[in-house]
């Protein structure tokens, strides 16, 4: 076989593996993990820290996990996720109590804060050529799996609602798990370059990784810039709806305005991804980074139906071009040896983001009791992050 079908071999298995874990994960989430906590009998505060554990999963382990990449290889480590994504749903049948949702979403969350970096880094590593090509085609598959699993989940609960007990929900976490057999199945056939014999990494190895991530002044504006991508991507997912809501919107108009923007994002994503790889990358993420913060701060100063939608399709497109970019200059950048660590530290920043976008715009307009203070800070944060990456990079040549 030669050279260009086997990478397109490889590509073809890491989409397929992309789409079905984030399937899998999506539909164990959306919609059906909030309806089966309110089922079990939870209040508003455990449906809270039920929905935040596993993305704390992810700002915990997606650095730890890009190191042992490195070290011990990539494959070892998507065997690991694959068997999360294959065990977590079934854990979901046994739970009779809504706090026994906290370990298990935790332990679900392990999966995508193994994957996302270690995938990104085998790309990477794969298709040095081409990083931003394949980074957008592999978000587009997993986009794919995302924008489907909740369409999903939403026909399988209705189509079982008048089944007694829990039994709706418990067919959706088999499914989920059905879903997840082939990602698994995926990890376990990849078959990865060179030869790995470290099996224990030694605490100072993750430190020295930190320092060396974060002590380049380049590499840590650029995880900022994707922490305060998806700190405004997080405020807008979740209160642009709200907005809409309280606005007149009927629920079918406001699933039309999010789901064009998925769409776009995976239409887009590839071709962003062609972009960065003969762009000056940093110019890339800049106008990303002005579009998703504008695109939000104007959400409370408009009330038009064709006006929502452009709003939503400018944030999608910021994010599109963005984050191809920063994948793309991550891994042009960073030492070779280092490339997992780099993909991790990017994740990581990326999960925390996305954690406090939603956490501080609520206090925002809880505490000012306005959506324009509110998606203001998305706005002010991209400015500043924008000034400081480009004060940061502008010693470094046209990448």
């Amino acid at each position: 076989m030669d050279q260009f079908s086997t990478d397109r071999k490889i590509l073809f298995s890491l989409f397929l593996l992309g789409f079905f874990a984030i399937f899998s994960t999506t539909l164990s989430k959306s919609p059906v993990l909030p309806l089966f906590a309110q089922a079990l009998g939870s209040g508003n505060a455990t449906l809270g820290m039920i929905s935040a554990v596993s993305p704390f999963a992810g700002i915990l382990c997606s650095f730890p996990v890009g190191v042992l990449s490195d070290k011990i290889g990539r494959r070892r480590l998507l065997i690991v996720s694959g068997v999360v994504f294959v065990i977590a749903p079934l854990l979901y049948l046994f739970i009779s109590d809504p706090l026994m949702l906290i370990p298990v979403r935790f332990f679900h969350g392990f999966g995508t804060a193994i994957l996302g970096p270690v995938a990104a880094a085998l790309l990477v590593d794969r298709f040095p050529g081409r990083k931003g090509e394949v980074l957008g085609q592999y978000s587009s598959a997993t986009l794919m799996g995302r924008s489907l699993a909740p369409l999903s989940g939403g026909v399988l609960l209705s189509y079982f609602a008048t089944y007694p007990g829990l039994i709706s929900y418990q067919v959706v976490y088999v499914v989920a798990f059905i879903a997840a057999v082939p990602a698994f199945a995926i990890t376990l056939l990849y078959s990865e370059k060179g030869h790995h014999d470290v099996v224990f990494v030694q605490f100072k190895e993750f430190t020295r990784s930190f320092g060396a991530f974060f002590g380049d002044r380049v590499l840590r504006a650029t995880a900022f810039v994707e922490m305060a991508i998806y700190f405004s991507f997080g405020a807008f997912e979740t209160f642009f709806p709200v907005f809409l809501f309280d606005s007149g919107f009927a629920a079918f108009e406001i699933g039309i305005i999010f789901s064009v923007q998925v769409v776009l994002m995976a239409i887009t994503k590839p071709l962003f991804g062609r972009v960065a790889d003969r762009v000056d990358k940093r110019v890339q993420i800049l106008v990303g980074l002005f579009l998703i913060g504008i695109s939000v701060a104007f959400i409370p100063y408009f009330s038009s139906l064709a006006v929502f939608l452009l709003i939503s399709i400018t944030a999608g497109l910021g994010l599109s071009l963005s984050t191809v970019a920063t994948g793309a200059y991550i891994g042009e950048i960073a030492a070779k040896k280092e490339i997992g660590a780099s993909m991790g530290a990017l994740s990581s920043t990326m999960d925390i983001g996305h954690s406090l976008g939603p956490l501080v715009t609520g206090l925002i307009i809880g505490y000012t009791l306005s959506y324009q203070a509110g998606f203001m800070a998305g706005l002010v944060l991209t400015l500043a992050t924008a000034v400081f990456f480009m004060w940061s990079a502008i010693k470094r040549g046209i990448q």
